[in-house]
């Protein structure tokens, strides 16, 4: 019996209600967690690895997800709980499915009791996933990057045959090709001619006699390599770029898997982001703001000059327009806000602080409305 096997949503750790966007997500979250190149060597995370990507693999696909709901994995897996066995008693008659395969292969898209589509048909790759860490500036601009991963790819020496130049993989001898094998089964309604996984060939339908020295008779091997990718303007961090055709090389001809490159954005000393639009604080000092003053303000082309008016108030925020981050496929750029803070001086001399006393002493209630306000409420509320 075949061996145990998680529950796809669990191994995604979603739930049944899950919409594509959120199991894209997951899928991309379990995929990094156990991605080969972070855990070199560690036969368990490349088993978790697979897991995540045939549990996608099935939800993804509207027809596999609804028969997997129905059915569970003897829905989308035709070896799921194949094997000998069963029931004694029955009609007594070996009994053949014929068209009974068609009618049952309409629900689970497959023949009845097992049945495996051409071992040899074309098969897409699987997708892989890589990491990219960039700057703040390079998101905001974009930039080039090199992006180094490994990937599955046809063995060049033996053209993915599997066999030694010179020789050419045969056709299994016990399944005549078709990787399949015919088994009798006792049910309740006889005995039951129902397809099984050929063990000479391993459902391959084809016997290497003379495996290849490069890729060991698998057709196919790992590699590392590193490709440099646009990283468009405007990207985020967390978000994700598809590189088509980098994932795993496909079977028998069938198209490359695809690479997702998750992209990580370091932080910036001074800025940070909304959407498209910057924001920053700048510190000025007390005379500037009473006063007004022309400061000189960084924004992520470049310092540019600014006039705050006279009366400046902490806390005050103005807009650099089109200052930000150039909007994500779409034209335009998002804005720069800029929150003034009031720095109050400290470790004053006797003078200064005499000054600041004097000053204080000739500024009236009129200068600080606020706070004019504010006692005047404290005065209608608790009297003198």
């Amino acid at each position: 019996m075949a061996d145990e096997k998680r529950d796809y949503y669990e191994v995604l750790g979603v739930d049944k209600s899950v919409n594509d966007d959120d199991l894209k997500k997951a899928y991309r979250k379990a995929a990094k967690k156990y991605h080969p190149d972070l855990h070199p060597g560690d036969a368990e995370a490349e088993k978790c690895f697979k897991e995540v990507n045939e549990a996608y693999e099935v939800l993804s696909d509207k027809e596999k997800r609804a028969r997997y709901d129905q059915f569970g994995h003897a829905g989308v897996d035709p070896n799921f709980g194949a094997g000998g066995g069963g029931y004694g008693g029955g009609f007594g008659g070996n009994v053949d499915f014929g068209d009974l395969g068609d009618i049952f292969s309409s629900f689970f898209g497959g023949g009845f009791g097992g049945g495996r589509s051409n071992p040899n048909a074309p098969r897409r790759g699987e997708n892989t996933a890589a990491s990219l860490t960039i700057s703040f500036e390079e998101a905001a601009k974009g930039c080039q990057k090199t992006v180094r991963s490994t990937h599955v790819e046809t063995c060049s020496e033996c053209g993915g045959s599997g066999a030694e130049k010179g020789s050419t993989p045969k056709s299994c001898p016990n399944c005549h090709g078709s990787g399949q094998v015919s088994a009798s089964q006792r049910t309740p309604f006889g005995v039951i001619q129902t397809k099984q996984v050929c063990q000479q060939c391993k459902g391959t339908g084809r016997i290497i006699e003379k495996p290849c020295r490069e890729c060991a008779g698998k057709g196919k091997k790992r590699v590392s390599f590193s490709k440099v990718i646009d990283i468009p303007a405007g990207i985020d961090d967390g978000q994700t770029i598809t590189l088509r055709g980098g994932g795993d090389a496909g079977t028998n001809g069938g198209p490359a898997g695809d690479l997702y490159i998750h992209v990580s954005v370091r932080p910036h000393p001074l800025f940070e982001r909304e959407g498209f639009d910057v924001f920053c604080e700048i510190p000025i000092t007390f005379t500037q703001a009473a006063l007004g003053a022309q400061i000189t303000v960084p924004t992520i082309d470049g310092k540019v000059k600014f006039t705050i008016h006279e009366g400046t108030q902490p806390g005050d925020e103005f807009k650099l327009k089109g200052k930000g981050i150039k909007r994500l496929n779409y034209a335009g750029y998002g804005d720069q806000y800029v929150k003034v803070v009031v720095e109050v001086p400290r470790d004053l001399t006797k003078e200064q602080k005499e000054a600041l006393e004097a000053f204080d002493h000739k500024c009236g209630e009129g200068n600080y409305k606020k706070r004019k306000s504010f006692f005047g409420k404290v005065k209608d509320l608790f009297g003198e």
